[in-house]
């Protein structure tokens, strides 16, 4: 058992491109970072006018947290307004992507359970 504190910020946490065009950092991830953890968080930007790619995580749950900026999230069939402070669900399986539809960088957190996998992951159209 790990009685240690783990302690990061996300300044220092590598980003890269995920598959769905967002820029992300992952936070906490049982790969990573030797916890048994039931479920995975990173933190995703996307710029002004940027979108991610139409997906679906097929065995995943997914909640986004917004902290920043403004967007429009699409599930399924529905759309929702995001800005700070909004939370999001996405159920495993359902097509989802989410649009910067303000001025300013749209910063959220995606916390997925079970942990996000890339096996997990397909593009859609």
């Amino acid at each position: 058992m790990n009685n240690k504190i783990i302690k990061k910020s996300i300044h220092n946490v590598p980003a890269f491109t995920a598959g769905d065009e967002t820029l992300i950092r992952e936070v906490l991830h049982p790969k990573n970072d030797g916890l048994s953890l039931g479920y995975s968080l990173a933190f995703a930007t996307l710029e002004p006018g940027q979108a991610s790619l139409p997906h679906i995580l097929r065995d995943s749950s997914e909640v986004y947290v917004v902290q920043k900026g403004r967007g429009r999230a699409f599930i399924g069939e529905e759309t929702a307004e995001a800005g700070p402070g909004d939370v999001i669900f996405i159920p495993a399986g359902a097509r989802q992507y989410i649009k910067n539809t303000g001025e300013q960088t749209l910063e959220f957190w995606c916390i997925v359970s079970p942990p996000w996998s890339e096996e997990d992951e397909g593009l859609v159209e």
